[in-house]
């Protein structure tokens, strides 16, 4: 009995002397309250002096703008405030259109070269042709020094429904279309084709809504060629929607598989699964990354590799496992809000460290280049702690990124320095440009492939070296270049470039992929681990 009596009293004393876990978490909350509450008084306090007592009229929306903008950075990286009259062109990558005419131009001796008609655009449905030269917008010159890429955009782009008269010069005949401005689809699929008899290769250039539409029916198209096999190319593919992530990741794995989760202050975990509709569960399969491959790539990437359902084959990606929700103000800005973090199967944090407001963060690549991570594998080292395990057993690393299966070291190979003058000086993609003019027509009827066996026969490297000798820039000026590896590289680069320029302008961008893969290591690479038995 007194055993008992002394037992109670000790709870009693302990209960009295030391709060609950509760009453702890009550009282933190409580101060945070408190805390917050004075800090927003202290804004609305600082506004009201502004207001009323600074020596000259405040430009008040002007502050208050500076302000959110230093709030948001003092966050993290990438909670972003976007102005009302930017809205519409911070979302059209993503929504993956715009409102325009529908064109791609390049401008050489101040005028506008049509160089693509994008199909279902406003000026494929008027007649427009790649090769017309724009010389009036709306009856007003559209040529000399004022022409650039700003007066071009300004002027073409515009709310759907709105018209524009363009006048064109084609072959010496002058033509005016009026165009009525409407949606543009923007491509997120940049390229795909059949690398070898058995192998196909797509590369996604973003995550926009369009974007698991696109790969579908590439996908399809290269099943039908006989495809096996896929290299998926994310590289330079700095994110976008997570639903179109976590929809393009379903496409390669079996049902019921946790493809990535996030989790933050506010927002309780939440995961995202397959779902057994995937069109390519089986084959092979290597997703190529590099230091510039974001956010939904990284979501992509991850949850192949921990599931062990293909082989990553590049340089580390770049980091971004921030979640971001839009929020739309009363006067049409938006802010872009960090809300959650990401995190692949198994565990792995895909954000990089970062400290909020330092420089540090946006120079990592740099970093990452001058310590040789971007050049040796050996160069990178993680602590155990960030050690994760796939589904097999084999060992990955958090901390930032997704490293690669097979690590492929950034291409140092220096041009010759005539080769940075011609390109500098827009040689090499005014020649192009004016030699897809002069034959577009004898070469409209001539597909690609044939184009291609016919390619040497124009003598086009040739006729590059007169062009840039004409304009005072001799291709064998090889003046500060000894090294004659050096030069066989440089000559080589820039055969294959003319060539796929060339090709991109007369038959589309695809094309310009197609070529210059061949020297391209890790593409070369890819194929060597897609390929290997």
């Amino acid at each position: 009995m007194k055993l008992s009596v002394k037992i109670l009293a000790i709870l009693l004393l302990v209960s009295f002397a030391s709060p609950s876990d509760a009453q702890t978490k009550f009282r933190s909350r409580s101060h945070k309250l408190d805390t917050n509450a004075a800090a927003e008084a202290r804004l609305k306090e600082m506004w009201s002096l502004i207001l009323d007592r600074y020596v000259e009229s405040p430009d008040m929306d002007s502050l208050a703008t500076q302000a959110i903008v230093a709030m948001l950075k003092s966050l993290d990286p990438h909670s972003i405030y976007i102005p009302a009259k930017d809205v519409q062109k911070a979302n059209e990558n993503l929504q993956g259109n715009f409102e325009g005419v529908g064109i791609s131009f390049q401008i050489v001796d101040d005028t506008i070269h049509v160089v693509d008609v994008i199909e279902g655009g406003p000026s494929s449905k008027v007649g427009i042709l790649p090769g017309d030269k724009i010389i009036r917008i709306d009856g007003r010159p559209a040529v000399g020094d004022s022409v650039n890429n700003t007066f071009v955009s300004n002027h073409l782009r515009g709310p759907k429904g709105s018209q524009v008269t363009i006048t064109m010069l084609r072959g010496s005949a002058e033509k005016d279309f009026s165009i009525t401005r409407g949606k543009v689809p923007i491509r997120s699929i940049d390229t795909w084709f059949m690398a070898t008899d058995t192998v196909g290769y797509i590369k996604l250039e973003r995550f926009a809504r369009t974007s698991v539409d696109e790969f579908r029916a590439a996908l399809a198209d290269l099943q039908r060629q006989g495809m096996k096999s896929l290299m998926l190319d994310l590289r330079g593919n700095s994110g976008g929607f997570l639903d179109i992530a976590t929809a393009l990741a379903n496409e390669f794995l079996p049902a019921r598989k946790l493809i990535v989760y996030q989790e933050g202050r506010r927002q309780p975990r939440h995961s995202y699964s397959t779902n057994a509709t995937g069109r390519f569960r089986e084959g092979r399969l290597v997703v190529i990354i590099d230091e510039n491959s974001a956010s939904a790539s990284e979501i992509v990437s991850g949850a192949v590799q921990d599931w062990d359902r293909g082989t990553i084959v590049g340089r580390r990606s770049f980091g971004k496992g921030l979640v971001q929700r839009m929020f739309s103000l009363k006067d049409g800005s938006q802010v872009r809000l960090t809300t959650a973090r990401y995190y692949t199967p198994s565990g792995r944090c895909i954000q990089k460290p970062y400290k909020a407001g330092g420089d540090a963060y946006r120079n990592d690549i740099y970093e990452r280049y001058k310590h040789g991570e971007l050049i040796s594998q050996d160069s990178i080292h993680f602590p155990d702690s960030l050690k994760f395990k796939t589904a097999s057993g084999r060992v990955v690393y958090g901390g930032g990124g997704i490293m690669p299966d097979v690590f492929v070291p950034m291409d140092t190979s220096k041009l010759a320095d005539y080769f940075v003058t011609l390109r500098n000086k827009g040689l090499v993609n005014e020649f192009p440009l004016r030699w897809s003019e002069s034959h577009r027509a004898e070469l409209k009827d001539i597909p690609f492939d044939a184009f291609l066996l016919k390619y040497d026969s124009y003598a086009i490297d040739n006729e590059f070296a007169s062009f840039a000798q004409s304009k005072d820039y001799p291709v064998t000026d090889t003046t500060g270049t000894t090294d004659p590896q050096r030069l066989a590289l440089t000559e080589n680069y820039l055969h294959l470039l003319l060539k796929a320029l060339i090709a991109k302008n007369l038959y589309g961008t695809k094309y310009y992929y197609q070529i210059m893969h061949e020297v391209d290591p890790c593409y070369k690479k890819a194929l060597e681990v897609v390929s290997s038995k």
